[in-house]
């Protein structure tokens, strides 16, 4: 089965760690671990999120003041760089033998997009209110916004339209015998001019719907987002939650989810679903395995018993 896995922030970086490589390189091996009992069976696509690593240049950047900041698609650049290249290590220690490959890609976005207007999507370490204000000041083009408890920097998140490098991707994939880690941070934002022409976008794309942009383009079985949350809740945190095991997107768009958080997850694995998919799953990285085997997760598909099953 080709299984395109979707990794969130809190796999490279937990809320509140330190932006230590070595902490960064701890918990990627962690993952690589999960991530390889599943590509054991089937064929993995992964990709990954990039906002603590984006901030934490920029903030980087904005320290060093004999050159001028770099901006966002190029701190994207970067990113996937390490991020892959760690991802990809830690792999093939778990996997010796297996042909494992990373690859840089670009996502189109509309230039016009009204996120521009309305930045949503979090980047860099988060602050107390107090620290976010100091750096609101220090920053003057910055946005912040609460993130729970805490506050973070804020930047545009367009709606992915493309991936440049499918065909490429495609090509590779087909041999079905190659790992790709592909699509980091959602792909490195670019718009093309009235002639064509390719040009970088100060903005990060949510790496959820760029995953399921993917995945759709690689006509995947499977589509899984893994966070670090066991399932999906009906009402988060009140006392008549309930945890979905199995429901159609249908029903799905009954429940209302955060932008800011599970919205953008359920929105991608329902319109994969709705696109062809066999399945979209979401939960948690430590039990990846387990969602493949239906044994944990919620499970998006068409065909549900009374559309909807809870644990």
């Amino acid at each position: 089965m080709l299984v395109v896995i979707a990794l969130g922030g809190n796999a490279i970086l937990q809320r509140g760690q330190p932006l230590e490589a070595h902490i960064q390189r701890e918990n990627i091996r962690a993952a690589a671990k999960s991530i390889a009992e599943v590509a054991k069976d089937h064929q993995v696509v992964l990709t990954h999120g990039n906002g603590p690593q984006v901030g934490l240049l920029s903030l980087m950047n904005e320290a060093y003041e004999e050159v001028s900041p770099y901006p966002l698609d190029v701190l994207g650049a970067q990113t996937q760089g390490m991020i892959g290249f760690m991802f990809e290590q830690e792999l093939r220690n778990r996997l010796p033998g297996r042909k494992i490959c990373t690859i840089s890609t670009q996502t189109i976005v509309d230039p016009d997009d009204p996120a521009f207007e309305d930045p949503t999507k979090f980047v860099g370490p988060v602050y107390t209110y107090e620290e976010a204000q100091l750096m609101a000041e220090a920053n003057p083009g910055w946005n912040i916004k609460a993130d729970g408890n805490y506050f973070r920097r804020v930047v545009p998140s367009p709606e992915p339209q493309e991936i440049l490098e499918l065909p490429s991707l495609k090509h590779i994939i087909s041999s079905g015998d190659i790992t790709v880690i592909c699509g980091g941070g959602g792909g490195i934002p670019v718009r093309r001019d009235s002639e064509g022409l390719l040009h970088g976008v100060e903005a990060v794309v949510d790496k959820d719907r760029a995953s399921r942009v993917l995945a759709e383009g690689i006509h995947a079985d499977a589509l899984l987002l893994l966070t670090d949350v066991d399932s999906v809740h009906t009402k988060y945190g009140q006392p008549d939650s309930k945890q979905i095991k199995e429901i159609t997107p249908a029903e799905m768009n009954r429940f209302g989810f955060a932008d800011g958080s599970m919205g953008p997850k359920v929105e991608s694995v329902c319109h994969f679903v709705r696109s062809g998919g066999k399945f979209g799953a979401i939960g948690s990285l430590e039990k990846a395995a387990e969602i493949m085997l239906g044994q944990s997760g919620t499970h998006i598909k068409m065909d549900v018993p009374d559309n909807v099953i809870y644990y």
